[in-house]
């Protein structure tokens, strides 16, 4: 079995490297690969990959990013105040909660940089108190900013303890002012005493409350909760390699598991007969059947449940199943799920991987079941760290 650590053998940096363009990388800790060149990166990713599937099914070279720099259509920042109570934004340190000031990131959109800024200098003129992880008291404890990479819209969330935003209106308005491109606000209340980042609840401040974005040449509807790729330039890099593996004719019925806001399996719906797709989040379920809609798509089907549940009730009553394509969360499928694949037995099964680990753990279950792992390509969706996405073929 391949070892469950995605890159246990990490390279050292050589003495001419030591010194990245990132004055926080060290406290920071998010971008272990930024002391090696781009090439060499993708070659340590590269092996790395072979390491944990090559036993497998061959793996292909890996799909690179040209431009491998601020790539992060999604960023998330954390709010917090210093000794003499100056307001600054930042991230976690690796494994703490401590926060580390970050003004700008090699990786982020520069317009979520610039707008998180002018946030934070508002932020004491606005009288708006900032949460206190130890005394879990104050009001502002998040900042998530949402880029799309065709429309060129901006979503604003703003995570905070409660939804009475005082002096919010005169908050929202200075900052469309001096942000025209923002094309929507919301507030994401999250009371809880957690480390988790949003609430359950959003309300929309300005605008619709989500946004949109072109993808494979389908747009999508995107909510602040929804999942949506982080890496918008390689996306479609990564969705038109695990649909063409997918081989599809116009005669099969596919099954989109774990399929978010809908994005693979619509941009795959013009190829097939019949589109399945599910999802635990509900709000991203209500976005896919949006989607759909938006895009004129009439064989597609899209439920709220969750993925393993659901292929058990499709085996159960078995229902005819061709393709199926799963992008499952980097903990990988589960027992419940593969089981019910092996036994409803689609013909092509195509497994996106966020965690290479997990993927060869699942797919040596696939295999010991019947299926014959064929091919596997590796695609740098995050540039300068460790993890690495890859689309890996199974046929029966």
């Amino acid at each position: 079995m391949p070892s469950r650590k995605p890159f246990p053998d990490r390279p050292a940096p050589r003495p001419e490297a030591r010194k990245t363009p990132c004055s926080v990388s060290a406290r920071c800790g998010g971008c272990q690969l930024l002391h090696l060149p781009y090439q060499e990166q993708l070659a340590h990713k590269q092996q790395m990959i072979t390491r944990l599937l090559g036993q497998l099914c061959p793996v292909e070279p890996i799909i690179g990013m040209q431009d491998p720099v601020h790539y992060r259509g999604k960023v998330h920042v954390v709010l917090s105040q210093d000794r003499n109570g100056h307001v600054f934004s930042g991230v976690y340190a690796a494994g703490t909660h401590h926060v580390v000031p970050v003004k700008s990131c090699l990786l982020h959109d520069p317009r979520a940089d610039a707008i998180i800024a002018t946030i934070v200098e508002m932020i004491p003129r606005h009288k708006l108190r900032i949460y206190n992880e130890n005394t879990h008291r104050g009001y502002l404890r998040h900042i998530q900013i949402r880029t799309a990479n065709v429309t060129g819209q901006v979503m604003v969330t703003l995570v905070a303890t409660g939804r009475e935003f005082p002096g919010g209106r005169a908050f929202v308005g200075e900052l469309i002012r001096r942000h025209p491109e923002i094309t929507t606000v919301t507030l994401n209340i999250n009371s809880r005493e957690t480390s988790m980042v949003l609430g359950k609840t959003d309300v929309a401040l300005y605008g619709p409350g989500f946004m949109e974005d072109e993808l494979c040449g389908k747009r999508f509807r995107i909510s602040p909760q929804s999942f949506y790729q982080v890496n918008l330039r390689q996306t479609e890099v990564l969705y038109r390699t695990a649909i063409d593996l997918a081989a599809l004719t116009g005669q099969e019925t596919l099954l989109d598991a774990y399929c978010g806001t809908g994005t693979i399996g619509l941009c795959a719906a013009d190829r097939v007969k019949q589109l399945i797709g599910v999802e635990l989040n509900a709000d991203a379920v209500r976005d896919a059947k949006e989607n759909a809609r938006l895009n004129g798509v009439t064989n597609a089907r899209f439920f709220c449940d969750d993925a393993g549940r659901f292929m058990v009730k499709m085996a159960q009553e078995h229902q005819p199943l061709d393709v199926l394509i799963m992008d499952p969360p980097r903990s990988g499928s589960d027992e419940k799920f593969l089981s019910s694949a092996l036994t409803l037995q689609p013909k092509r099964i195509v497994y996106v991987s966020c965690g290479p680990d997990t993927l060869a753990r699942d797919a040596a279950i696939l295999v010991k079941g019947g299926y014959r792992a064929v091919r596997a390509i590796p695609v740098d969706m995050f540039p300068c760290t460790e993890h690495c996405e890859a689309v890996m073929l199974f046929t029966r």
